[in-house]
């Protein structure tokens, strides 16, 4: 399996390459990043993409691929809803859809959110716009799509990009909310699995991530 992996600069993307990296199943990687990671490895390729608006130029590079695995966010916190709608719903749909157009059986797994807006009429911003998106990956012309709701991600123990923050809830909110916990891990698992067997629902929550991952 080749597959495209992006956000590997993130917690999210760097968790979901270390699995592409260690699974036996997944022989070529390509990391799409906007600036350099340090992560090396015979597997992993790295394709420096400064606008994700303009990828013109990049269709040789992207072809050839069996899967997007779309780690790539940022938090809305401070930002208005035109923003946010051009960093969430522009950006990956402009991905989406020239991967869809060079890679037709590609399965692209996008990371959203829990409590995502399906409907898109609700009164959370953010959870309207990636509902926006997760409805729109859903229609392009791909085998398939799957928009992943994550709640809270353990990360690898050699993971570097985690925001200091989060280090003490790391062990703590696992044994406190377990139903709502999973690993990036079990999140690059399900994804690499969706790819090989598939998956009955196109949207999956924490509890179709972990019975994926298996």
């Amino acid at each position: 399996m080749k597959v495209i992996v992006t956000g590997a600069t993130g917690m999210v993307g760097e968790g979901v390459l270390l699995e592409c990296l260690e699974n036996n199943t997944v022989k070529k990687v390509l990391m799409i990043n906007r600036k350099p990671s340090p992560i090396k490895h015979p597997k992993l390729t790295e394709l420096i993409v400064p606008n994700f608006m303009n990828l013109e130029a990049f269709d040789a590079q992207l072809t050839g691929y069996d899967a997007c695995f779309y780690c790539a966010g940022i938090s809305s916190v401070g930002m208005d809803e035109a923003k946010y709608t051009q960093i969430t719903y522009d950006t990956t749909m402009s991905l989406a859809s020239k991967l869809a157009s060079l890679n037709p059986n590609m399965v692209f797994n996008y990371v959203s959110g829990s409590h995502t807006d399906s409907s898109e009429k609700g009164r959370v911003m953010w959870a309207r716009v990636k509902g926006k998106t997760e409805n729109a990956l859903v229609k392009l012309p791909l085998k398939k799509a799957y928009n992943f709701r994550p709640g809270f991600m353990k990360p690898f123990k050699e993971q570097k990009n985690v925001k200091t923050f989060f280090k003490p809830l790391i062990f703590l909110f696992p044994i406190l909310l377990p139903s709502k916990s999973l690993t990036l891990k079990q999140v690059g698992q399900a994804m690499i699995n969706n790819v090989v067997r598939g998956y009955s629902k196109n949207i999956l929550e924490i509890e179709d991530i972990k019975i994926a991952a298996k």
